[in-house]
């Protein structure tokens, strides 16, 4: 053994470098692991965070108006009215609503406002939508507070508004909102492209808030929101929320039907989707989705180009050391003494690697944050351990099959082999 040594176990030098680039494979692939896991883990979030409204089976159809029709304020009010009713008659539809400019997940018009009786001080920002009273339950909005207008306030025009839970929060802190009046900023009549009621500009009262939607996007804070009747406001169009009871996108050939035969010249906005695909195109959706399909392929490489390195080089050095073995197993070593014999030459390697990864990545947690927010937090320990755990486990099955085939060789051949 001693004469052979050069030969069977191969030159030290040559060991330390196989096993310091086995230690670096490894240790980049849990951080990848890790990166992989936090990118999954915050689209897995976002599937299913909490937005405020239910966006499942509802969609949303544009209608406009052409320009040189229903230029007054009463003919479009009819018009309007007339279209949401005759939707909601069509079979498979249970619901339908205006929403002028309230679809979410991005919704409302940036504007400010005042409240009356108090001392007029830094601007208030808030966002301002048109809705009719059946936007709410449509949307499966919750109510806090207070009430909705009812039909006949929202066809007169009512100066009402429904504040959500921010805005209550932010400009009300010790009071309640309900009973107190508010003006809003850009709210003058502009014929023909924005028709406001009478008194639209004036006081409005706050009778109720709603509980809180997300309302600018998938990853940003609640804003500040406020809606009022749509007839308050007209503008040279319009969107119908339908919600149905099936795919609403299988109504909407009903529902075009429907409004072309209100009027003959009008029709519905092409490229209608449901809520669940307006979601699915806001940025961070899309953004989310690849970076779990990149993250994980390239995670899904790295172990596998570490478990067949590792196999390669633990299998290289079983191949060298086969005689070594054949004297040992001759000499009476058991199985379970060559087996640990190969895992105790790698374990050097594998537990180095995998305590470098460890160590880059809570240096880089940071930056594996930017990729997920969902992931940062009390759940990123949780996701390097899982990462670590499959790491050992793909190392060890790496190591285990060549230390398996190892101690089942035949003493006798293995002293012979050259």
């Amino acid at each position: 053994m001693q004469a052979g040594t050069r030969k069977v176990a191969g030159s030290v030098s040559g060991r330390r470098f196989h096993g310091t680039l086995i230690a670096c494979q490894l240790a980049l692939t849990l951080l990848m692991l890790t990166t992989a896991g936090a990118a999954i883990e915050g689209f897995l979030g976002m599937l299913h965070m909490h937005l405020g409204y239910d966006p499942h089976n509802i969609m949303s159809v544009g209608i406009p108006v052409h320009e040189g029709t229903y230029k007054t304020w009463p003919e479009r009010t009819a018009y309007f009215e007339r279209l949401r009713s005759s939707v909601a008659e069509v079979p498979g539809v249970t619901m339908a609503a205006i929403s002028t400019n309230a679809t979410p997940p991005e919704n409302g018009r940036n504007t400010h406002f005042e409240t009356v009786g108090k001392p007029s001080g830094s601007e208030q920002p808030a966002r301002l939508n048109f809705v009719s009273q059946e936007y709410f339950p449509a949307l499966r909005i919750g109510l806090a507070q207070g009430r909705i207008w009812d039909a006949t306030e929202n066809h007169n025009a009512a100066p009402l508004v429904v504040i959500n839970q921010t805005l209550a929060r932010r400009y009300f802190p010790n009071e309640s909102p309900i009973g107190h009046s508010v003006k809003f900023a850009d709210m003058a009549d502009a014929p023909p492209f924005n028709l406001t009621a009478p008194g639209a500009a004036g006081n409005l009262l706050i009778v109720g808030v709603i509980e809180d939607k997300l309302d600018d996007g998938l990853d940003k804070p609640v804003l500040p929101e406020a809606f009022v009747p749509y007839t308050l406001g007209l503008r040279m169009g319009t969107q119908i929320l339908v919600r149905s009871e099936v795919s609403p996108l299988t109504l909407l050939h009903a529902v075009s039907a429907k409004v072309n035969s209100i009027d003959h010249d009008q029709q519905t906005n092409s490229g209608t989707e449901d809520l669940d695909h307006w979601i699915q195109d806001e940025p961070e959706w899309a953004r989310g989705r690849l970076l779990t399909w990149v993250f994980g392929a390239f995670a899904l490489l790295a172990l596998s180009m570490s478990a067949v390195g590792l196999f390669s080089v633990v299998s290289y050095t079983v191949v060298q050391r086969t005689n070594e073995f054949g004297i040992r197993m001759a000499l009476g070593a058991s199985r379970g003494h060559i087996l640990a014999t190969v895992f105790r030459s790698t374990i050097v390697s594998v537990g180095g690697g995998i305590a470098a990864g460890v160590v880059l990545t809570i240096a880089l947690s940071k930056g594996m944050a930017h990729w997920s927010a969902e992931s940062a937090g009390s759940s990123e320990p949780l996701v390097l351990v899982g990462a670590t755990l499959v790491l050992a486990g793909v190392a060890a099955l790496a190591c285990a099959i060549p230390a398996r085939r190892a101690a089942g060789v035949d003493p006798m051949r293995a002293i012979r082999y050259e």
